[in-house]
């Protein structure tokens, strides 16, 4: 336990508090800015592909043709799905390494 000592020792403690708090802050702001970019870009192309491939399904000449676009259409979904699954959660991993960054000092390490 920290004992203080003085009044002046007490505001230096909540200032320096308070500037960890706000670097952590900036961190998970950016890095939450950096997310929610993504996910809209994500959903941008998800959409993008989707109606492409409605337009070529509603010009399918057969079933098999048809069947061949859905095929495409679910191969190509599902990549883009486990990628951007992998980005986000590298991005996750990020926000939370760069937020606990200013308290690193503050905790002993153990080995």
């Amino acid at each position: 336990m920290v004992q203080v000592q003085s009044v002046e020792e007490f505001q230096k403690i909540g200032k320096d508090n308070m500037d960890l708090a706000m670097k952590s802050f900036g961190s998970w702001s950016k890095s939450a800015q950096a997310i929610a970019i993504e996910v809209a870009d994500y959903t941008k192309t998800s959409f993008e592909l989707g109606t492409s491939t409605l337009e070529q399904l509603l010009g399918a000449k057969t079933v098999e043709q048809a069947l061949e676009i859905q095929q495409t259409y679910l191969k190509s979904s599902y990549e883009g799905f486990v990628a951007e699954a992998t980005k986000l959660g590298e991005l996750y991993s990020a926000l939370a390494k760069e937020a606990y960054k200013p308290y690193e000092g503050l905790f002993p390490k153990t080995h």
